[in-house]
């Protein structure tokens, strides 16, 4: 790569850093361009797609923050506090960073690195909910396909009141970690399980429409 290039290719990756940062994996390329000073055909011809820019700037940092708190919560000796924290934490997450926010909707197949990234913390997700139904904690017929909506749900909430009531979120996964307690199972659920493919269609909806 020539120097100057070099020199665009960092630019561009330093805007694009800050933008998705500041207001999510959605803002347009069209601003990251303007944003480090050069062209938007310059930003095609190094990068390509949105998904490989993402790749560059967000995967490392968003798989990190995931791993960590999935470590965190698989560490702790109380699989209910293991559980309560992997769940607080993602929260603020999508609350605070609307980059991981974006991550955690997995809505970019074509990022390659970051889908491994979201596949793994899928991965520690299911082991963090098995310990809490095997302690007994965690009421039995909550799935890994719940713990999927709960998020897309906040991550919604989060968004809708960042500035008006940037805590709100806090309140709703209290109320969600109180029903999730296993006396709280004594409550039939009014409806069935999702299947995978209805989870992937409902979380690519929502993307669509935020």
């Amino acid at each position: 790569m020539r120097a100057d290039a070099q020199r665009n290719a960092e630019k561009l990756r330093a805007a694009a850093a800050e933008l998705f940062q500041e207001r999510g994996l959605q803002v347009p390329l069209k601003e990251i361009a303007r944003r480090a000073g050069v062209s938007h055909g310059t930003l095609y011809n190094l990068f390509g797609t949105r998904e490989a820019l993402i790749d560059e700037v967000v995967t490392d940092r968003a798989a990190h923050l995931l791993d960590q708190v999935s470590q965190q919560a698989l560490s702790m000796q109380d699989a209910w506090e293991g559980f309560t924290y992997y769940v607080e934490k993602l929260c603020e997450l999508q609350a605070t960073d609307p980059a991981v926010a974006d991550v955690v909707s997995g809505r970019y197949p074509d990022a390659k690195r970051l889908m491994t990234a979201c596949t793994r913390s899928m991965g520690a997700a299911r082991q963090i909910v098995e310990r809490a139904h095997e302690a007994g904690a965690l009421r039995p017929d909550f799935t890994n396909a719940d713990l999927v909506f709960a998020f897309a749900a906040n991550a919604l909430l989060a968004r809708a009141t960042g500035e008006a009531a940037p805590n709100g979120w806090r309140r709703q996964a209290a109320f969600l970690l109180d029903g999730l307690r296993t006396e709280s199972s004594r409550h039939p659920l009014p409806a069935s399980q999702p299947t995978p493919q209805q989870v992937h269609d409902a979380i690519a909806s929502l993307g669509d429409k935020a």
